[in-house]
């Protein structure tokens, strides 16, 4: 998955993605970014999906699975 492509699929699924954060928000998940949310659902893609099953990736986003992508992200960072 490229980013151009990345950034039109983020364009369509933008609400979905804020509208998860704001979830985490409420769960006490101050930090997290709408385009955190895209990051963690999109990292595993190879290749573009059906939008049903994007779809479906970020609304069924768990706080654990996000917390999880975070601690790789920042051991492969540091």
């Amino acid at each position: 998955m490229d980013q151009a492509q990345k950034q039109e699929w983020y364009g369509r699924v933008a609400s979905l993605c804020q509208s998860k954060a704001e979830e985490f928000a409420m769960l006490g998940y101050e930090n997290v970014e709408a385009t955190d949310v895209w990051e963690c659902v999109t990292n595993g893609y190879k290749e573009i999906p059906p939008m049903h099953r994007l779809v479906n990736d970020i609304l069924s986003l768990k706080p654990n699975k996000y917390m999880n992508y975070l601690m790789i992200q920042m051991y492969k960072n540091s």
